[in-house]
């Protein structure tokens, strides 16, 4: 915080007084001896204090590191592990949360084991961390069925402009397939998980 600003200067009454010996000491005889102190008092203008510098205000950095999240869709909980040990968990939206995904359109969030393989700043969601579905199981099956697999899942926050809705989102399943977090959320999670981060996504 900064300090008050000086209110005045501070006022000293120095009284000066020339000792016996200054005369002597520049090599000239005493003339007169000095009888009386000079007794004015001098303004002495005290420097004005620095002012501490104000607090820089930014979000905190996650102290953590995570080298795989789980995905439990029926908990509607997400989890990051860091050599197995879990270190972060958070409740999450997602799309139907009912059995595997099958094809485009159908709003299930996938089971299955994939990988972050991509990540997306610009995303219309608060930052965006991509799945790396469909996988080869998952896109067999859609193409033996006539169907396209879906794909473009993420990890990722609110839609841009509404992060203030906060953890009131989780009321309802809202995604396309997609698992959802707070914009802090997704913050946190973009740092700690590296580009390659295995993602498990349990029924």
């Amino acid at each position: 915080m900064p300090l008050p600003p000086l209110v005045g200067a501070l006022t000293v009454a120095v009284a000066l007084h020339a000792p016996d010996d200054s005369t002597r000491a520049l090599g000239r005889p005493v003339s007169a001896p000095v009888s009386a102190p000079i007794s004015a008092p001098v303004a002495v203008p005290m420097p004005a204090p620095i002012a501490a510098p104000a607090p820089v205000v930014t979000r905190s950095h996650t102290s953590f590191a995570a080298d795989s999240l789980v995905v439990e869709k029926v908990a509607h909980r997400l989890t990051l592990y860091y050599h197995g040990a879990p270190v972060r968990t958070y409740l999450v939206a997602l799309g139907n949360p009912v059995g595997d995904k099958e094809r485009r359109g159908d709003r299930r969030t996938p089971v299955g084991l994939y990988h972050i393989d991509y990540r997306n700043a610009q995303s219309q969601f608060h930052l965006a961390l991509h799945i790396s579905y469909p996988d080869e199981r998952h896109a067999a099956r859609a193409h033996a069925a006539g169907w396209s697999p879906g794909g473009d899942l993420m990890i990722h926050g609110l839609p841009n402009g509404q992060g203030d809705v906060g953890p009131d989102h989780r009321q309802d399943d809202w995604t396309n397939g997609c698992v959802a977090v707070t914009d802090e959320e997704i913050e946190e999670i973009w740092r700690a998980v590296p580009d390659g981060a295995v993602v498990e996504i349990k029924p």
